[in-house]
């Protein structure tokens, strides 16, 4: 297989359209594209195979250069260090198969190149694809961010027919779930989705549109031609002070979930990153202790300085590459102990992990932090984000709740 399409990729470029830089003289709007299979490690320790579909570069207006790129994670992955007979037979296997998809992928950008029509991308069922892209969040994030593409693959199956293809995909199907989100789509309570919920879910489905078109699976791009839903300024839900500490002194069935609950209290690290923060992330430098680690939302790097008491939580230094919360684990388990746990402290607030990086943003504005620099360090892009947290602690709309004098009052 793998010496047909050679040969099929050779004659393209030989036989029927010369050389590339011939095409290129005839047709300079086309840019060459690079297709590379390269390798990731994961949190777990295994290794993913994905195709990289290098496109070139742009400068932007400040004159930085950005690159363009696109990738297909191929959900082959190779065990790190094989010892066994099996693990590398195992990995010979998943290799060869990798790379054969590999071979095909630049056979379908030379067809793609030359506008020869891809057949089998248009009759690809959309439900399927999009179901990929779910389990791929999963090994990526598998936080909240999961859970979302995870609920809205709920609601598409109800509303696109499960045996359609992307070339029957139209704007009248992109409006029909638009409707659907708008007025039909309920809660496993029955009841109607929240504006933030309607806001979320059609902004995955409208993400694995982009997603498609740009990965050659439709031919417009659908997911700009239609508004999203607007988003509702969200409940942020905190534990004060001497919530925390009830919290503190409660117990808790899992350790870990506490100690990482705790943590994140006290430095505002997401639930992501605390996941899969590492040994060689955290520095102890004499009397100062910080984290260096890579923003999983972001993606970018962060230097975070943490309390005396939230290096002690961590407890001893392990390995380098170990995690400091072994063991830590997403799902309805420790969901459902957290609000035991808040049960057990007598704290009557519906408190989610999350819940602790708001904690953590109030009470650092309550005890004086300013607004800056509590935005620097929960990693937020815009300061506009953390100004919602400084409306929990306005002190002058509290001081104002004090100032008419109190009635004589007789009922």
């Amino acid at each position: 297989m793998l010496e047909f399409i050679s040969i099929f990729v050779h004659l393209l470029y030989t036989s029927r359209y010369k050389s590339s830089t011939e095409v290129y003289k005839c047709t300079p709007q086309i840019k060459l594209m690079k297709i590379t299979l390269k390798q990731k490690k994961l949190a777990d320790g295994m290794i993913s195979l994905y195709v990289e579909y290098y496109k070139g570069s742009s400068t932007n207006l400040q004159g930085k250069r950005i690159h363009l790129r696109d990738f297909e994670y191929l959900k082959l992955y190779l065990h790190p260090e094989p010892k066994s007979v099996k693990e590398k037979k195992e990995n010979k296997e998943t290799l060869a198969l990798a790379e054969n998809i590999f071979a095909i992928r630049k056979a379908e950008y030379i067809q793609g190149k030359y506008d020869l029509k891809d057949k089998v991308k248009s009759k690809r069922l959309f439900l399927t694809y999009f179901e990929e892209l779910t389990e791929e969040k999963q090994k990526q994030d598998s936080s909240n961010n999961y859970g979302n593409w995870f609920s809205t693959l709920q609601h598409l199956k109800k509303v696109v027919p499960k045996n359609m293809t992307f070339d029957e995909i139209d704007e009248n199907l992109i409006k029909k779930v638009r409707k659907y989100f708008e007025k039909d789509a309920l809660t496993k309570s029955e009841l109607s989705l929240s504006q933030n919920s309607k806001y979320s879910y059609f902004n995955k489905f409208k993400a694995a549109l982009r997603n498609a078109f740009d990965d050659g699976y439709l031919t417009v791009n659908y997911a700009a031609k239609i508004k999203s839903f607007d988003q509702a300024e969200s409940q942020r839900e905190y534990l004060t002070f001497d919530e925390l500490q009830s919290l503190a002194k409660a117990e808790c069935k899992y350790p870990v979930l506490k100690k990482a609950f705790l943590f994140s209290c006290l430095s505002g690290l997401r639930w992501s990153d605390i996941n899969t923060l590492v040994w060689s992330e955290v520095r102890d430098e004499g009397d100062v202790f910080k984290v260096n680690f890579r923003q999983e939302k972001t993606d970018g790097v962060e230097y975070l300085y943490i309390s005396k008491q939230a290096r002690e939580l961590l407890g001893e230094r392990q390995d380098p590459q170990d995690r400091v919360f072994k063991g830590l684990k997403y799902g309805m388990t420790y969901n459902t102990e957290i609000i035991r746990w808040c049960n057990r402290a007598a704290v009557p607030k519906h408190i989610t992990f999350h819940s602790a990086r708001h904690t953590n943003a109030v009470l650092l504005l309550e005890n004086g932090a300013d607004i800056y620099t509590v935005s620097k360090r929960l990693g937020h892009r815009e300061i506009r984000t953390t100004a919602i947290y400084a409306k929990i602690v306005d002190s002058k709309m509290k001081e104002a709740a004090e100032i008419i004098p109190e009635l004589k009052l007789e009922m």
